[in-house]
């Protein structure tokens, strides 16, 4: 079946611009919208589209799921800020607009309830609360949804692909001559999958140097912002003092970290190195400037944005997508001149 992206590579236009000239709607020149019906029509597309449009009562309205309990930074979140931001032009683009759904509406109403009681469209679940039932329940709702963090039956995910980074920062550190690695995680839930896939990715780099991964050097902190990182790196040194270098999964983790290091009289990356995630804003005030991963906000967003838009014209959308995570090297990492020759692994 031909879909949005297939008449976006023909005509080279994009998907938002394709769903707004299918769907009437949106600010588009009558010879854009020409090409993109005539290319539709062409192959055998128009009528879908024609035959939704006269079944379906159209809001233009997208319901976002946002809670953000884990961290406490709401829309100044390092991933979920910008990606809204994204999404939104994206959406708006192809005649949408969003409306941010709450359980605290009319005195508790469900999402599914409060998307229906607006006519929602469709939904984008970026940071729901953690272990909500109702998340079970939205794959099956019968309103087309997107997730940009979450694994949720019959929802398609767009996240990073946090096990390649994991092994690159695994890699950085070997590489660099570090022998003695340890692992700041957060919290591991097979639906939420960030922390767990970076340390599985991690571990598995690791492993593929024959090496054998001490479990005494994996700390899980129990919460995603600063304090639960100080916690958690006091917990680790404290058990393993003779690490050289520890991956952290996520920025706002690490500069708690970082804290709780300088605290006691450690220097970074001199006698501890430290690689962090997320390339948070707050990043480039950290002494020294943290080396991180880089989460491709934009590109998340298009691509749910066009998930999303392919499944409200009713065309299924993949289980997964993942989008590659940057690294960035700063000088937070130090590298040894002679490789150590003992290691923390067996």
């Amino acid at each position: 079946m031909i879909t949005i992206y297939d008449l976006a590579k023909q005509t080279g236009f994009s998907a938002p611009t394709i769903s707004k000239a299918l769907n009437g709607n949106g600010k588009l020149s009558e010879e854009t919208r020409q090409i993109i019906l005539d290319a539709a029509k062409k192959a055998g597309y128009t009528a879908n589209m024609a035959a939704k449009a006269l079944s379906t009562k159209h809001s233009r309205l997208i319901g976002v799921i946002l809670e953000d309990v884990a961290m406490k930074r709401g829309f100044e979140h390092p991933l979920f800020g910008g990606l809204l931001n994204k999404f939104r032009h994206e959406i708006e683009m192809a005649g949408y607009d969003l409306l941010f759904l709450s359980k605290h509406f009319n005195d508790g109403m469900s999402y599914i309830d409060h998307c229906r009681y607006r006519d929602v469209e469709g939904i984008l679940i970026v940071n729901p609360i953690d272990d909500d039932p109702e998340m079970k329940t939205l794959g099956a709702c019968g309103i087309p949804c997107v997730s940009a963090n979450e694994f949720i039956p019959g929802v398609c995910a767009v996240i990073s692909d946090n096990e390649t980074a994991g092994r690159r920062a695994a890699r950085e550190f070997y590489e660099a001559g570090h022998r003695k690695i340890g692992f700041l995680g957060a919290p591991f839930r097979e639906n939420s999958p960030a922390a767990l896939e970076r340390y599985k990715g991690f571990k598995a780099e690791i492993e593929a140097y024959g090496l054998e991964f001490d479990e005494r050097y994996l700390e899980v902190c129990d919460a995603w912002w600063d304090q639960a990182g100080y916690d958690g790196m006091k917990k680790l040194y404290e058990r393993c003092p003779d690490i050289t270098a520890v991956f952290i999964v996520c920025d706002a983790l690490a500069f708690g970290a970082m804290k709780y290091l300088l605290e006691i009289g450690k220097t970074i990356p001199d006698d501890i190195s430290v690689i962090g995630f997320d390339d948070d804003t707050t990043v480039l005030k950290a002494a020294p400037m943290l080396s991180t991963f880089r989460q491709d906000r934009d590109r998340i967003a298009q691509l749910a944005s066009e998930v999303l838009l392919q499944e409200i014209a009713g065309i299924p959308g993949p289980e997964v997508v993942r989008v590659p995570a940057e690294y960035i090297s700063r000088a937070s990492v130090r590298r040894f001149v002679h490789v150590p020759q003992m290691g923390f692994i067996s």
